[in-house]
């Protein structure tokens, strides 16, 4: 972790300005569905409350494109952070208008003011210079804690950063410590578990994984397009023809590599794509044409497993399996099973397989789920953040 921290800078009494990650999911009376995101923030304004800072937090919601719409308000996440603190959080009407600068001005020492929606102006994605100042004016010091938003060069995560001492807090300095040293220094065996839809998604991480692990293993949809590429018929299962060359490209940089690069050797076939379908299970090698693959079957979850349990670090991005669909959710929660029984590093790359690890209630189990699943993938791709990169150096 080479970028200063809020333990690096001089902060008591000071009136700092945090960018969080609020983006959390409501139902449709607007009560917040999962408050992880929230939680996740509390070390750090914690921290800054015991320095005495006036404390002024900013995040986006959503995608409301640049206008004001009332769904994408932050006033549930105010009285969720209300209720978690102990403590009122003043709730600005706008961003940047009257009511934000007053209020932010006004601020006391130990008291919390909660923006609106910084999305609530198309500047924000446009990480606009102006806009940027106009937030930076608000306070003397800049803390960029949403690593969920790191990934992107907007204005209050990188462009108010040209204005103010710039840190991280402690939420980013845990994913950095985490998701990099797993990259810098890992121990082990190193054993990285990539599912989800698409092989394109995840192009850049399974390039650079292969410089850096002992195993890679492949589950998910992208499983049927590596099938594909080695001439399986692999029925109406998800599959990208536009990928084929790069799949066998990638299989042939892992054997030059010296990487095991591991398939899935069975798979759990469904008749369409709906909850209650026909299923069975089949080689991968023999998908009947009109059939689709939802799942890994039980000869391929024995095998990961058994990698899976020699490894000392492990690194888990995307399902195995369709597991929003119970019948097709066996082997998303078999992998979360064994990580969880082991001793070993486990890091979960945020997404869909951090929604399916807390849904099988085992998130107390892992080292660590990434609070952000495009900024972590592209954090394993050795892409650089601008979120991160705006930061002071130690």
């Amino acid at each position: 972790m080479s970028k200063k921290t809020v333990k690096d800078i001089e902060l008591k009494g000071k009136r700092v300005f945090v960018r969080c990650d609020f983006n959390v999911p409501m139902d449709e009376n607007r009560n917040i569905t999962d408050n992880t995101r929230i939680v996740a923030a509390i070390p750090t304004i914690k921290y800054l409350l015991e320095q005495n800072c006036k404390i002024i937090l900013a995040s986006h919601l959503g995608r409301p494109k640049g206008e004001f719409k009332q769904e994408y308000s932050l006033q549930p996440v105010a009285k969720e952070l209300s209720k978690l603190l102990g403590k009122e959080v003043i709730m600005a009407k706008d961003v940047i208008g009257e009511d934000a600068m007053e209020k932010a001005k006004n601020l006391k020492e130990g008291e919390i003011l909660l923006l609106e929606n910084v999305r609530f102006h198309k500047e924000e994605t446009d990480n606009d210079p102006e806009f940027s100042k106009k937030l930076a004016s608000m306070a003397e010091i800049y803390v960029n804690d949403a690593f969920g938003s790191a990934h992107r060069a907007h204005a209050s995560t990188t462009g108010i950063a040209a204005y103010l001492p710039a840190v991280s807090g402690f939420l980013i300095e845990k994913e950095l410590k985490f998701l990099g040293g797993a990259l810098e220094n890992p121990e082990r065996p190193f054993v990285a578990i990539l599912g989800g839809a698409k092989v394109s998604d995840k192009i850049g991480v399974i390039d650079s994984l292969l410089e850096k692990v002992d195993t890679l293993i492949i589950g998910g949809g992208m499983a049927y397009t590596f099938f594909k590429s080695q001439g399986y018929e692999v029925g109406n299962s998800i599959c990208e023809l536009d990928k084929l060359d790069l799949a066998r490209d990638l299989m042939k940089k892992a054997e030059e590599k010296n990487v095991k690069l591991m398939l899935p050797v069975d798979t759990k076939i469904g008749k369409e794509f709906k909850e209650d379908t026909e299923s069975k299970t089949v080689k991968c090698t023999e998908i009947p044409k009109d059939w689709e693959g939802f799942d890994i079957g039980e000869e391929t979850i024995k095998m990961f497993s058994e990698e899976i349990r020699k490894a000392k670090t492990i690194v888990w991005n995307g399902p195995v399996g369709l597991s929003e669909f119970a019948q097709f959710a066996n082997g998303t929660n078999s992998i979360a099973k064994v990580l969880s029984e082991m001793d070993a590093i486990t890091i979960i790359g945020g997404g869909d397989s951090a929604a399916a690890i807390k849904k099988a209630g085992l998130e107390d189990k892992m080292t660590h789920i990434s609070t952000g699943g495009g900024a972590s993938l592209e954090f394993l791709e050795g892409k650089k953040l601008p979120g991160i990169e705006c930061l002071l150096d130690k």
